[in-house]
Parts: structure tokens; C-alpha cells; sequence
């Protein structure tokens, strides 16, 4: 008997050291250090910048995000720059894709903003937000140094704006609503004005100062209408229910 209810226990914790990951992902913002769009722009732009421009390679890595910048910032986005690959238009294609990095960084901000109180996962969005500019950063540095010192700077209060709970009241530190939404305001109103963008709303991709197009909002995080980011946790759950109704069985024999 004992043996069983010990193979149980064993076979449950294998089970939850495997489902349990794929659960955490599903519902975690991953690492605040990494953003695949703007890791892809980054890797199109060197294709783009040899010598014949490689479209097909770059082609290949924007596929790989897609399906991701449609998610987020609508078909648009994705018919903006896709059209500009087949039309072989490398500055269009880079241009393209520094917007769509604006309109990455204001999501994050925005969602960081509406979920403020909760300190792990705003400092995960202004963390990726962060990353995503540090990419076109060299972009803005190249014609506005001074600009490019100021956002960089108002990331840096951004991220003290948060505050800290601290462990059991240690290091604890109030956050600062008021100035997140002034630093906030001060990065994205200064990246549209350099970009030329005339909105940097999800669902505004396109415009500018000569063209408006409006793409479908689209909100962040994981979509937990998707029956395969429920999937894990109703697999752990059957287990579970497996598990205790197979040990009160073998302790009726």
C-alpha cells in the first residue's frame, strides 16, 4: 500500500514539474530583458544593410514575429511592412519596422500604467519597453542626441517610479503614479515626434503627418481565451483528480 501511494506522489510531482513551466509561461511576461520584435528589426536591418540588401532573409525573420505584430498592432502593421519587402524597399521596410517598435513601447507603457499596483508585472513592461528602445536608441542618438539622453533618463525614473514592496516591509519604497504617467508622456510624445508619427495608440499604425490608418485594438499579454493556455493547468488538475481517487481505491482492498 505503501509503496502505491508513494509511486502516486512520485508520479504527480514528475507531472507537475513538467505541466507547471508551460503554465508559468502562459501567464508570465518572460524575460524583461528580451523582446523579439525588436531582436527581429535588429537582425532585418543587418540583412538589409548588405551589400546587395538580403529581402529574403529578411522576409524569413519577419515571418517569424508576424504573427505577433498582428496580435498586437493589427493587420496593418504587418500588410505595411510585408508590402514593402515584396516592393524590395529596404528604408521603407526599416521605417516600418522602427514604428512598429514605437508602438511596441507604448503598449508596454500603457499596460504598465493600468496594471501599476502590481509591482512584478509593471517592472517586467517597463523592463521590455526599456529593451525595445535601447535598440532604436542609435537611431535617435544619430540626429538627436539630446532626446535620445532624455528618454533614456526618464526610463531611469520610470523604473523608480514603480517603488519596491519589499520582503516583509524591508527595502520597501511608496511608488509614484503621478510620475510614471509625466515620464511616460515625455517618451512616447518625444519618439512620435521623431518617427513622425501622428498617433502612438495601438490600433494608430501608419499615421502620420500625410496618411491615417487605424488598425483593431489589441491588448496585451496572453490570450487566455486560447484553449491551449488553459491546457496545462486542466491537465494537472485530471492528474491530481486521478491521483487521489487511485490511492482511496487501494486503501478500500
Amino acid at each position: 500500500m505503501k509503496k502505491r501511494i508513494l509511486s502516486s506522489v512520485f508520479l504527480l510531482t514528475l507531472i507537475c514539474t513538467l505541466a507547471v513551466p508551460d503554465l508559468a509561461q502562459a501567464y508570465s511576461y518572460g524575460d524583461p530583458t528580451e523582446e523579439k520584435v525588436a531582436e527581429a528589426y535588429s537582425e532585418m536591418s543587418a540583412k538589409l544593410n548588405e551589400s546587395p540588401p538580403n529581402f529574403e532573409e529578411a522576409n524569413k525573420i519577419f515571418a517569424s514575429v508576424k504573427d505577433e505584430i498582428q496580435l498586437h498592432m493589427g493587420d496593418d502593421a504587418v500588410q505595411a511592412v510585408q508590402s514593402e519587402l515584396d516592393n524590395e524597399d529596404k528604408e521603407a521596410v526599416i521605417t516600418n519596422m522602427q514604428q512598429v517598435l514605437v508602438l511596441n513601447i507604448s503598449r508596454r507603457l500603457e499596460n504598465a500604467e493600468s496594471d501599476f499596483e502590481e509591482y512584478d508585472t509593471t517592472r517586467k513592461l517597463v523592463g521590455k519597453a526599456d529593451a525595445t528602445y535601447k535598440t532604436l536608441s542609435p537611431v535617435v542618438k544619430e540626429t538627436n542626441p539630446e532626446l535620445d539622453k532624455t528618454i533614456k533618463n526618464e526610463f531611469e525614473v520610470l523604473l523608480d517610479s514603480l517603488g519596491n514592496p519589499g520582503l516583509f516591509g524591508v527595502g520597501e519604497k511608496e511608488s509614484n503614479e503621478e510620475q510614471f504617467a509625466e515620464s511616460k508622456k515625455v517618451i512616447l510624445d518625444g519618439l512620435k515626434d521623431h518617427f513622425d508619427m501622428k498617433s502612438v495608440e495601438s490600433g494608430h499604425f501608419g499615421e502620420s503627418a500625410t496618411e491615417e490608418e487605424s488598425t483593431s485594438e489589441k491588448t496585451d499579454w496572453t490570450d487566455l481565451s486560447q484553449l491551449s493556455n488553459w491546457l496545462p493547468l486542466i491537465i494537472l488538475v485530471v492528474v491530481i483528480v486521478g491521483v487521489v481517487v487511485y490511492t482511496k481505491r487501494n486503501r478500500r482492498r
